[in-house]
């Protein structure tokens, strides 16, 4: 469906402005498909992005300013994010062994397994985006890199 269907809107300043509307509309609307896979596990998509992270580091630890450079979404409070992840046990936290002051993350056993229920779920939204070829898939990519400079 066309933007301006969407959100009812006929008339733009500028197709700039038409595109910064369908790409704030589109990267809302990916959000909200990523929440309904989570959902039934009780995880945020702020909370997957962190178990992504520790997944694709371990079986290295982390520290908390390493996770929240590399996330997607930098707004939430990541220290209490990371306390709900360690109540569900799918962290641990640590002091370090160099550093008394920075406490490490890892992902747990528990953790791992979620993840490995989660991918393919979310593997078959990517799959079923067939609107759009792997080339144009591709190319927009290649744009939105472009954009952000």
């Amino acid at each position: 469906m066309k933007i301006e269907e969407e959100i009812k809107q006929r008339k733009f300043v500028s197709v700039r402005q038409k595109a910064h509307l369908n790409i704030m509309f589109t990267a809302n609307w990916l959000v909200d498909r990523t929440k309904e896979v989570l959902k039934p596990f009780e995880l945020t998509h702020q909370q997957y992005n962190v178990l992504r992270i520790l997944k694709g580091r371990f079986p290295k630890s982390c520290a908390a300013y390493d996770i929240k450079e590399v996330m997607i979404d930098k707004g939430p409070d990541l220290t209490r994010l990371i306390d709900r992840l360690i109540v569900k046990e799918y962290v641990t936290r640590s002091e370090c062994e160099e550093n008394r002051r920075k406490l490490d993350i890892t992902i747990t056993e528990k953790g791992m397994r979620l993840i490995k229920k989660i991918e393919p779920l979310l593997k078959k939204q990517w799959i079923d985006q067939e609107k759009i070829t792997n080339k144009e898939a591709g190319e927009l990519s290649r744009i939105l890199d472009k954009m952000r400079g």
